[in-house]
């Protein structure tokens, strides 16, 4: 299992506790920077352990490095999903693979209740967010939303609108159970390609105005591409730029 620098395993957990909660609501403004109106606060993870939702936390020994907040979604014939609202890790702790710990755990609790799909929003220049997504739990994209959250105070958006893909993890699907045990998947032809350049944080952080110019180029591409039928099937990386991948898909 993943752990901190000294190895100790990190344990994870479903969290009910309100003082478990809290903690959740704290490592927000340590892991984002959100002022306090941008927060969620404490009663909407009380809630969601109530719902049918989930709120499960990695731990370090007694400390709490990440967490996911999960709630109910109801579609269109009574189709019951989770909508995986926010998930974050603490900076030191990245690149352990807590956060696939974190989804996993989530998948196994959602299968055995029955639930089908998870979807959550992220930020199509977190290019490196987007490749874990694709390439190591097999969601695929089909829509974006422009500006879903308008501008933030979190320094990890750079001002920039939140604008953002929907991922769809359809957990009990062949692609899904072969990309999480490793074994091979072929993919549908690619037809279209979407290349955010790999720099992408250094220049939102040193150049606000070209990087919204490049925000502005991909958010297009993908409304063209989605609007023909197409999705996010997969995604690349390069010293250069990292590439998300397009073609036909219609089956889970």
């Amino acid at each position: 299992m993943a752990g901190s620098q000294d190895k100790r395993p990190i344990e994870l957990r479903h969290l009910t506790a309100l003082p478990d909660l809290g903690e959740a609501v704290r490592l927000q403004k340590e892991i984002w920077g959100f002022e306090d109106i941008e927060l969620l606060p404490q009663r909407l993870f009380v809630v969601a352990t109530k719902v049918g939702g989930q709120v499960i936390g990695a731990f370090d020994d007694d400390r709490m490095i990440a967490f996911l907040l999960a709630i109910p979604g109801l579609k269109r014939g009574d189709s019951t999903y989770l909508h995986s609202h926010m998930m974050g890790v603490l900076e030191p702790y990245r690149n352990l693979g807590v956060g696939r710990m974190l989804k996993l755990k989530q998948r196994e609790e959602a299968q055995a209740r029955g639930i089908g799909l998870v979807e959550w929003t992220f930020d199509p220049l977190e290019i490196k967010n987007a490749y874990f997504n694709m390439e190591r739990l097999g969601a695929v994209v089909r829509r974006f939303v422009l500006n879903q959250y308008g501008t933030t105070t979190s320094h990890l958006h750079g001002g920039l609108p939140t604008d953002r893909c929907v991922a769809e993890w359809y957990i009990d699907s062949d692609r899904v159970n072969r990309i999480v045990t490793g074994q091979p998947y072929e993919k549908p032809p690619v037809l279209e390609r979407i290349p955010v350049p790999s720099d992408i944080a250094q220049i939102r952080a040193t150049d606000p105005r070209r990087a919204r110019e490049i925000q502005a180029g991909v958010s297009e591409h993908f409304l063209e591409y989605f609007n023909r039928g197409l999705a996010v099937i997969g995604f690349e990386r390069t010293p250069e730029f990292g590439t998300y991948l397009l073609g036909p898909w219609d089956s889970k």
